[in-house]
């Protein structure tokens, strides 16, 4: 028996990968492809706004602006007045297909992936939007029809099932299964194009959603067995990476298709109002959290803090939590969040006595004094925690930010500490991009410094990783923005 795959030069380079299948996938005809972003050659040429970066950087203040560094790997548009833009096409068609890619998007921009060149999801800065439409950030845009009267103009749109959009300046990552619509021998269409899932930042926004016909803005009204991919490219500064194609030659597997159901009814908490559970939460890479208090918020941001260690262990947008395997049948005690989440690595104390400034910081409370001291709510419901740890007496106390765009937290010591320093991050990668903000592990999410006593946070270098500390003061506020 022999196996036919079809590749382009720039799939020569990922032949490895693709010989890695395995037997099952090549009978399907699946092929992988990953353009390394070195230049464009996978597109069709078009207008100079499109170029090839090494890496791109938002400026929360400026609507529609990327500033960037000279390099490869990053896909780069910057449309103006003077230079509009232009849509960006493969120069492949597809019909089946498995995509991945990260973007990243100036303030205020818009773009747009359509599949075929004319099935879009669309792209666009919707950072705090409570409002979520068929073309807000990862909605299925609406189809049009010019002759019906204002107002009834667009129909079929399909919003995300909830908001799990990241800050512009930072990256998001979007996964797309594609099934292309079906013909017969005489060109008739016998079955619709389906989005079969697609994701946004690990949550599931569309899941099996039939589109009887193109959307808004499709390069044709008809409707064809593989086209291209296009990114719209006329609306806004926009970047992406890591582009993967799995190609299905010949259609997707049957079985690959249906609709994901699940095994038992699930059980969900929504945050109407301010909202406290207890549970047990787990980590990726992580033990478990035994004495972890979830706040939810009607504004659709919510957090998990961390009893036994004082730190706050992950913050999210969306669903508030996922109590399933908590209560169903015996249950395990456990909760998950049900929205994009931001995490901060393995639970470490907020705060550390060093001899100085480049000392490890200590892992655990072992020698600390740490007792905690419950939380106390406010006229509102929400908590501040309570703590002593090396005898100072502390009060934690965290706070949406306007329109939902992250959280701030407050601390307040009972007396000014000595030798002691305050760990607002740890990661791979810190950077300053401007005085007092700092984006954090590949421009996961911003850490903005709000008030600091007059101290000065450092960057330093600990086993190959990345803190940011600063010395503590009575009292520290500072805000994550994602």
């Amino acid at each position: 028996m022999i196996f036919t795959f079809k590749y382009s030069s720039a799939l020569f380079k990922t032949l490895g990968i693709i010989l890695c299948i395995g037997f099952s996938k090549m009978l399907y005809g699946q092929s992988i492809i990953q353009p390394g972003l070195n230049d464009l050659t996978f597109f069709k040429k078009s207008s100079k706004t499109w170029q090839i970066v090494g890496s791109v950087q938002a400026d929360l203040n400026k609507v529609n602006t990327l500033n960037f560094t000279n390099g490869s790997g990053v896909l780069l548009n910057l449309p103006d007045h003077q230079q509009k833009g232009e849509d960006l096409y493969s120069l492949a068609d597809y019909g089946d297909i498995d995509l991945e890619l990260e973007y990243l998007m100036a303030p205020e921009s818009n773009s747009g992936i359509y599949l075929q060149g004319r099935y879009e999801i669309q792209l666009i800065d919707t950072w705090g939007a409570t409002a979520i439409r068929s073309g807000s950030n990862g909605g299925i845009y609406e189809r049009w029809d010019e002759s019906k009267p204002n107002g009834q103009k667009g129909y079929m749109g399909y919003a995300p099932r909830q908001n799990a959009s990241r800050a512009p300046g930072l990256w998001q990552k979007l996964k797309i299964s594609f099934q292309a619509p079906r013909f017969d021998t005489n060109g008739k269409k016998t079955a619709n194009a389906v989005m079969l899932k697609v994701e946004l930042n690990g949550v599931l926004i569309h899941d099996h959603v039939e589109l009887s016909g193109p959307t808004r803005g499709a390069i044709g009204d008809g409707e064809v067995a593989s086209g291209p991919l296009r990114i719209q490219g006329d609306h806004g500064a926009v970047a992406f990476r890591n582009i993967k194609i799995m190609k299905y030659d010949n259609g997707r597997p049957a079985e690959a298709v249906q609709a994901n159901a699940n095994s038992v009814d699930p059980i969900h908490i929504e945050a109407s109002e301010n909202y406290i559970l207890r549970s047990f939460m787990d980590l990726p890479g992580s033990p478990r959290v035994v004495h972890a208090v979830s706040v939810g918020s009607p504004e659709k941001v919510h957090y998990t803090y961390d009893m036994d260690n004082a730190a706050i262990i992950q913050v999210w947008r969306g669903g508030f939590l996922n109590a399933t395997p908590m209560w169903h049948d015996r249950g395990d005690g456990s909760s998950r969040p049900l929205g994009m989440v931001q995490r901060f690595g393995k639970p470490a104390q907020l705060l550390s006595k060093l001899a100085n400034g480049q000392s490890a910081w200590i892992s655990d409370t072992i020698g600390t004094g740490y007792r905690p001291k419950g939380y106390v709510l406010d006229a509102e419901g929400r908590p501040t925690f309570r703590y002593i740890t090396y005898g100072i007496t502390v009060n934690d106390a965290v706070k949406l930010l306007e329109k939902g765009q992250g959280i701030s937290r407050q601390i307040s010591l009972s007396h000014n500490p000595v030798g002691i320093y305050f760990r607002l991050a740890e990661a791979a990668d810190i950077t300053e991009v401007s005085q007092g903000l700092y984006l954090i592990d590949d421009q996961s999410y911003f850490l903005r410094l709000d008030e600091t006593g007059g101290s000065k946070a450092i960057i330093r270098d600990q086993n190959g990783r990345k803190e940011l500390i600063i010395a503590a003061v009575k009292s520290l506020s500072y805000s994550i923005l994602f």
